[in-house]
């Protein structure tokens, strides 16, 4: 063991070094296990060891390929793809993989045949189909995807996705009749499916069904409230059936979740000038000119609120900037001849009121006239003519949203009913989403004055990425530990220390080996305690992420040690509420959501504001069906920073009991 821990090091200093004394399937696993932690340049060392120690293996050109696609270097994870197939053409995940990176990289027709030889080995991959079927809607072949979709429908009339696919197949041949029919099929299925109300409120607006698209509107706010172009076309909608203020407060939703929102901000400013709110119409229009400077459509209308407010220099500069791009937009010579007469500019007045008559003139001769009758106009029409119409989006394009088992940003996925992370004590904690209290807690501040840890230890339940300085950090540590720890009788810390530095580059086992030692020689270290629990858990996790299997007895045997480290922990210190959070933790691991429950009330006995332990209880209960708690403890989670929350309330709100 000794021996190889010194090679890997030596091999992460000095690449090119010889590979004999690597066991290729221990540095696989461990680059599996920081794949599965999300620590990707950690991960791609570990593989690049086992492909330049094995390189006719599959599976390191797979794995290295799926760190790339998350790091999102598609061109080098399609290449790690395509050499994983040369080794072995016949693992369908290869094939998947590379289908997405093609799509990423737009190459549709490559992502067709990537997704056909999967289909082959795989007939009842249901993530290949969906993709597959949308690769050839982007390639036009509309009649063929057609074909397919019927084909899966009859295999799985049980997943919505399929119909919703259907939906905008049918939208791109302009076929709203069967867009329709398949959308309602859909809700049969889940009537949860935001994406599906909010098509269904397209076709609507377009039919100039405006009560019923407000009514589609609102049941896609109900599920999620956090998108702005739900509330720009609510506000829409509601503008056509004259409800002013209900569009008004539907605009400032939308500034609310999206507070760069042009639309937003120029159809407020357009209201507030009808109901005479002038000067908050102009810091709406300020808003817009700041985004787009030329736009003359805002620029007018900020004239025409600054004459209101008496600001007529204001206004006379906007005007004859606006003038000066559309020297034929006679309404605008109209408003300037008003305002230089109240400035005492009689000769300019005129000028401009003898061009209005002539143009007048001109157009009465001709025929011609100077405005529409429609109420709004499109993002992209810029007549001047049209300043007071409201604004829409010129098309709506329903961006396909491509399915893959893979964590990452391809694909847009619900908030799912599963507990927030155990925590851990962590060298590089990491803050999500707004600032929360700072996990502390005596003990822990005790062991950091020490000062013999390099760096200072936290308790977090999310943890950094490691970069490749920081990996190379961590390893030359390592190497330094080795050295300190052939002395005779070295100090029981430095074990510990070493255990921390074998977690953080995700070598579960050396980090067992050396926490055991540690305890060993000093019994009542309680911190060691609560890390072995925290390594004996992500050795769980990883074997269950990375696709090894362990026995349900073998689990269970994990599981009670990590109970048994955690209780020691509260032998020693009652009031760490953060041994009796991840003891609730284990429990949701084991499905055993009563005694999770149990174990988070008890950690919010010490601290009422434990946002993570709240959430937790709040799934707990979802998990037994007592949706009332739920309700209130996700509420709370979420007034403390935990914004998730709110997407598991909106989809379990209606449930309570």
């Amino acid at each position: 063991m000794r021996h190889f821990k010194k090679a890997l090091f030596l091999l992460f200093a000095c690449p090119q070094l010889g590979w004999s004394q690597i066991n290729a399937d221990r540095v696989m696993l461990m680059g599996r296990n920081a794949l599965y932690y999300e620590d990707y340049v950690l991960s791609m060392q570990y593989f690049n060891m086992v492909i330049n120690a094995k390189p006719y293996l599959s599976e390191p050109y797979f794995y290295r390929g799926l760190a790339k696609f998350y790091l999102e270097d598609f061109s080098g994870a399609s290449e790690d793809c395509r050499e994983a197939i040369e080794k072995n053409p016949f693992v369908a995940r290869n094939y998947e993989l590379l289908g997405l990176c093609f799509i990423n990289l737009k190459q549709y027709e490559e992502a067709c045949e990537a997704y056909r030889k999967l289909l082959k080995l795989e007939p009842e991959n249901r993530n290949g189909w969906y993709n597959y079927i949308l690769c050839e809607a982007e390639t036009k072949r509309y009649d063929q995807a057609m074909n397919s979709l019927d084909s899966v429908i009859r295999k799985w009339p049980d997943d919505a996705q399929f119909y919703t696919v259907k939906a905008q197949v049918a939208f791109q041949q302009k076929d709203t009749v069967t867009a329709e029919q398949s959308l309602n099929q859909a809700l049969k299925v889940d009537q949860y499916d935001e994406r599906i109300w909010e098509m269904l409120a397209m076709i609507s607006l377009n039919r100039e069904d405006y009560k019923a698209g407000e009514e589609q509107l609102t049941q896609a706010i109900s599920i999620n409230k956090r998108n702005a172009s739900y509330y720009v076309n609510r506000a829409l909608a509601r503008y056509h059936q004259r409800n002013l203020r209900g569009a008004m407060s539907d605009y400032d939703e939308a500034i609310v979740v999206d507070p760069k929102s042009y639309i937003g901000h120029f159809n407020r400013g357009l209201l507030r000038a009808q109901v005479g709110d002038d000067n908050r119409a102009i810091e709406d229009f300020n808003f817009v000119l700041e985004v787009e400077p030329d736009n003359m459509i805002a620029l007018f209308n900020r004239a025409l609120m600054r004459n209101n407010t008496g600001d007529y220099r204001g206004a006379l500069k906007d005007l004859s900037a606006v003038i000066k791009e559309y020297p034929t937009f006679w309404t605008g010579y109209q408003l300037r001849a008003t305002i230089r007469r109240k400035l005492g500019d009689v000769n300019g007045a005129e000028r401009d009121e003898f061009k209005v008559m002539k143009a007048q003139m001109e157009a009465r001769y001709q025929g011609k006239k100077f405005k529409t009758s429609n109420k709004t106009r499109k993002k992209s029409d810029l007549d001047m003519n049209d300043y007071d119409k409201l604004v829409e989006e010129d098309t709506v394009v329903y961006a396909q949203k491509y399915s893959s088992e893979y964590r990452g940003k391809i694909q847009n996925k619900q908030v799912e009913v599963r507990p927030e992370a155990m925590f851990v004590l962590t060298y590089h904690p990491q803050r999500l989403g707004v600032e929360r209290s700072v996990a502390y807690h005596p003990e822990l501040e005790k062991l950091n004055q020490t000062g013999w840890l390099p760096q200072r230890i936290a308790l977090a339940n999310h943890e950094q990425t490691l970069d490749r300085n920081l990996v190379q950090k961590h390893f030359a540590r390592l190497e330094t530990l080795a050295q300190k720890l052939e002395a005779a009788n070295p100090p029981a810390q430095l074990y510990l220390e070493r255990a921390l530095e074998y977690y953080t580059v995700q070598d579960y086992d050396a980090a067992m080996d050396d926490v055991n030692k540690y305890l060993e020689r000093n019994p009542e270290g309680v911190l060691g305690y609560f890390l072995r629990a925290q390594i004996k858990i992500r050795q769980l996790e990883a074997f269950a992420g990375t696709g090894q299997e362990k026995s349900t007895a073998a689990l269970q045997i994990g599981y009670n040690a990590a109970l048994t480290d955690l209780e020691a922990v509260l032998r020693q210190i009652p009031d760490f509420k953060y041994a009796y959070y991840n003891i609730g933790y284990i429990y949701m691991l084991e499905q055993n959501y009563a005694k999770a429950e149990q174990a988070f009330t008890q950690a919010l006995k010490i601290d009422a504001n434990f946002a993570e332990a709240l959430f937790n209880r709040g799934v707990a209960c979802i998990k037994q069906e007592k949706m009332q708690q739920a309700v209130s403890d996700l509420s709370q989670a979420g007034e403390l920073g935990l914004y998730d929350s709110y997407s598991l309330i909106k989809k379990y709100a209606d449930y309570r009991k």
